[in-house]
Formats: structure tokens, sequence, C-alpha cells
């Protein structure tokens, strides 16, 4: 019998873990065990912290729940989920690059034909962001999806919502040429929610809890990498502080002022609008 010491927990706690049944949970495992023992002893933990730590891990479950996830959340601020974005999604320079897909995201949005508009109802100046979704070698994509969301006027996504029908969400599918014209109204900066563990600890910190103005897209293609990212708009307050570190330079895009009358759709507005263009670079699976 090997009697436990402040030497020899780590290895024998990753000898423990290394004997996981699948070989990369036990990497995994072997190398959560040494980074949190590593850890431990660079800032001395005190048994009051690690059970704050462990009452803050169990607050943070206790309010997540289908709509709400806060551990998402946590992963964001963190710069976590921005630094797996960018290990997993290395694309050629030229692509679009990725960003965090963020806790809110609805699957099975409606779909809506070009220039449809998926903020129907919804206060705010009029935005059409249009342009084409084409390959590395400038190629038009026929038939891509972009699956297109964001937050209303007051910073809140359908997902916070107790609402039953979709709410600025919908998915537009590219034409022939690759063309693609969302129709919607301009977002604003907004705080994350801050009235859960995720708030009380930044509340501790002066870092900023709001993010830029922005849309959410995600475009796919069979054939393609998917591509989850935003649009950002250019001089929105936040850019240089977003809270889940999402905004790169690529990704801010002018919103050019227009008067009443025609619209990229083909239609005319009534009201003064807003015009976004914007050229959606995706790569094929191959690389190319």
């Amino acid at each position: 019998m090997q009697l436990v010491t402040e030497e020899n927990i780590t290895e024998l706690a990753v000898e423990r873990w290394g004997s996981a049944h699948d070989p990369r949970l036990a990497e995994i495992m072997r190398a959560l065990v040494r980074h949190l023992h590593d850890f431990a002893r660079e800032v001395h933990l005190t048994e009051e912290e690690w059970l704050a730590a462990m009452q803050w891990l169990t607050a943070t479950g206790q309010i997540s729940d289908e709509k709400r996830a806060e551990f998402i959340l946590a992963s964001d601020v963190l710069g976590l989920s921005m630094l797996v974005v960018q290990l997993n999604h290395a694309f050629d320079p030229a692509a679009t690059p990725a960003t965090v897909l963020g806790p809110f995201h609805i699957d099975g949005s409606p779909e809506l034909e070009a220039g449809a508009d998926m903020a129907a109802g919804i206060p705010g100046t009029p935005l059409f962001v249009h342009g084409t979704v084409r390959d590395l070698d400038g190629k038009p994509v026929a038939g891509a999806v972009l699956d297109v969301w964001q937050a209303d006027d007051e910073g809140m996504y359908e997902a916070q919502l107790d609402v039953s029908e979709a709410r600025l969400r919908a998915k537009y599918t590219t034409g022939d040429d690759g063309g693609y014209c969302v129709r919607t109204v301009a977002p604003l900066g907004y705080s994350i929610p801050v009235d859960g563990p995720v708030g009380e600890l930044i509340a501790q910190t002066p870092i900023s809890h709001y993010r830029p103005a922005h849309v959410h897209f995600i475009v796919t293609k069979p054939g393609y990498e998917p591509l989850v990212t935003h649009l950002f708009r250019e001089g929105a307050q936040y850019l240089d502080s977003d809270v889940v570190f999402g905004v790169k330079e690529e990704l801010v895009v002018r919103f050019d002022e227009r008067p009443a009358g025609p619209t990229p759709d083909g239609g005319s507005s009534e009201v003064p609008w807003l015009e976004a263009r914007y050229d959606f670079v995706v790569q094929a699976v191959d690389g190319s």
C-alpha cells in the first residue's frame, strides 16, 4: 500500500485517471489533474477558497436550464470558448474567421426568403445585411444556409424570454450567385446576464460586462467547414473590451445610413435604413 503525501498525490491521481477506457479521455484527465494540482500549489489554495469555488460551481449549475447556459457563459468570459474556437478552426487566412457561438443560439429557426424581415414587429432602425458567400477561389457558393440571430433593443435574446414564436432569428439560403440578403433591425451593445454566479464574479473586478453591437451567423453548406461567426458594427462601443473576446478586425463592418427609398432586396423602406455589405468566405472541408 502506498500512502498519500503532498509530494506523490498528483502522480497517484494522474495514474488512476490514466486508466480511463478511452485513450483520449485518459489523456485529457491526466493533463487536467496535473494542471489543477499545479494551480492549487501555485496559489496555495486555502480550504475556504476551495469551498467558495465549489459553491460557485454548484450555483452555476443550479441557475442553468434549457434556456440559460451559465457554464458556457463562464467559459466565454474566461476566454476559454474563444481559445477552443481558434484551436479547432484554423482556417486559411483568406477565409472569414470564426468566433464563439454564445449561449443563446436556438435550433430550428424559420426559413425566410432573401430580404424577408426576421425582425417583423420589433422596434429599431431597419438594417439590411447583404453580400455573397464564396469559396477561397472566389467562386460563389450557392445553397449555403445562413442561420442568423441577434438580441433585441433591450439586449435580450429569444432564449431569455418567455415567448412561443421565433423572434429575431431566421435562416436564409444563398442564390445561384452566392448572394444573400438579411433584413433585421440594427443591433445594440448589451450586457451579458449578470444576475448569476458569472455576474457576481465579474462584479469583483473592473471588467466590463458588455458586448459590442453584433449579429450572429452560422454559415453551412455540405462540403464546406461550418462557419460560426459574428458581424460587429464599426464604431460600436465596447469593440475593444468585448467581455467574451469575440471581436476580430475582419468582422467589423460599416453600417451606412440610407434615406427612405429603395432597399437591396428590391423593395423600398418608408423610413431611413442602414446597409451593411459583407462577403463570407468559407473553406472547403479539404482545405481548398
